[in-house]
């Protein structure tokens, strides 16, 4: 796990998130934070600006069919797109909960 990844999971547990890393059925999700019966699917990429990198990165998570918040937290410096309904955050908005406003 790099240093971003790391960055997050430390953020969802001091927020009392259970995290989960690894698979959900056979998709490769990086976090799964569960919290008061809630859920948020969490991928980490350095940066999006690589089509291969969107196309991984939001991939696995368009294929989980629930309604819970999926979102691609990466160290580019925008937030609020989406593709599919899943957000893309920078780290930054993700760790002060401005994410929750788009």
């Amino acid at each position: 796990m790099h240093l971003v990844g790391r960055i997050l999971h430390n953020h969802l547990l001091a927020e009392g998130y259970a995290v989960q890393i690894g698979i959900l059925s056979s998709y490769e999700i990086d976090f799964i934070a569960e919290k008061n019966g809630e859920k948020l699917y969490l991928q980490v990429a350095l940066s999006l600006l690589e089509e291969k990198t969107i196309e991984r990165e939001f991939g696995n998570l368009q294929k989980i069919n629930d309604n819970y918040p999926k979102m691609v937290i990466t160290m580019d410096s925008f937030t609020g797109n989406t593709i599919d309904g899943i957000l893309a955050v920078d780290l930054r908005s993700f760790l002060t909960n401005r994410w929750k406003k788009y």
